[in-house]
């Protein structure tokens, strides 16, 4: 729980992704100094820039780190707030990238009086981020982890390119994959269970890209991880699982199931002579290239949602 006299929130500015939206930012922060808190506002200058932030800002001073940007700058923050164990400032988030998946998954409002409310009166809950390591690197998420055709995706999808324009870069870079695709095996073993798939993400929570379903049972506060593997190969499967995610019903879906673990390792089984680089997107970001192993986090973070939700 915050403390009644902590009425300071620090607000970690992405300008790129608020350069569009600069307004919404503007109106949150005027409204949350017009009930008596406090808000500084920092800009991102790079990328880490977020994470270093978040790991030495005064703790004693705000009893909240919000973050204007995209799923990406707030996986920087958890990344430095996990650093602080749960005595670092509460997480809370004002939206502005392209899929908001997080402020999704938390069940926030997008209008600047629904976001200030958050911020200063939210609920919160504990979450124990996941984490992916490889080649001697570790990076933690607050949602997600996949190879195969997604990781593909963001990972052909530059930042000029996301700047200009939003998810209409991945529906194009999703074309294009699909047009190259080629049947790469992935194993991934479950908690010592061997299993294949064509594709394969790991979720902390129940939604993707926005507001899409993947993981039914799958929560933010619980203390495990949600395997969604796409099991059946081929071009036309691949548009296939992409259109029952998009009508909501790939729950549903012949070849796709979801199998709930702790202990997660991704690998290459089959290249089907495809030989760039494997890559493992993290949170819409592409990060790590496989094999890498994938668990629960050691630390936590508490994270901000309606107090209604």
């Amino acid at each position: 729980m915050t403390f009644a006299s902590d009425r300071a929130v620090l607000l970690i500015l992405n300008p790129t992704a608020g350069r569009r939206r600069r307004g919404l930012v503007n109106e949150v922060v005027r409204r949350v100094r017009a009930i008596g808190w406090t808000v500084d506002l920092v800009e991102t200058a790079a990328a880490g820039d977020a994470q270093r932030i978040a790991e030495t800002c005064d703790a004693a001073r705000y009893a909240v780190i919000a973050v204007a940007g995209g799923d990406g700058t707030i996986n920087e923050v958890v990344n430095g707030l996990t650093q602080r164990a749960v005595a670092g400032p509460a997480l809370g988030i004002v939206p502005l990238g392209t899929a908001n998946v997080l402020a999704h998954e938390l069940g926030l409002g997008f209008s600047a009086a629904a976001l200030a409310q958050t911020l200063t009166a939210g609920r919160e809950i504990l979450m124990q981020p996941g984490e992916a390591s490889g080649a001697g690197r570790t990076r933690q998420f607050s949602l997600m982890a996949g190879a195969g055709f997604d990781a593909k995706v963001v990972a052909g999808v530059s930042a000029p390119l996301k700047r200009r324009f939003g998810r209409a870069a991945y529906v194009w870079r999703s074309l294009v994959e699909a047009r190259r695709y080629r049947p790469v095996r992935y194993a991934v073993e479950i908690d010592g269970v061997r299993h294949e798939a064509a594709s394969v993400i790991v979720t902390h929570g129940r939604l993707y890209a926005g507001p899409y379903l993947v993981a039914p049972d799958a929560a933010l506060s619980l203390p495990l991880l949600y395997v969604c593997l796409f099991e059946r190969w081929g071009r036309s499967q691949t548009l296939r699982f992409g259109l029952a995610l998009l009508l909501g019903r790939l729950p549903r879906t012949a070849g796709y199931r979801v199998i709930a673990g702790r202990d997660i390792r991704l690998s290459v089984l089959s290249d089907a002579g495809e030989v760039r680089r494997q890559p493992v997107q993290i949170d819409g970001d592409d990060a790590l290239t496989l094999p890498v192993s994938i668990a629960l986090a050691a630390g936590a973070v508490r994270l901000l949602r309606a107090a209604s939700g």
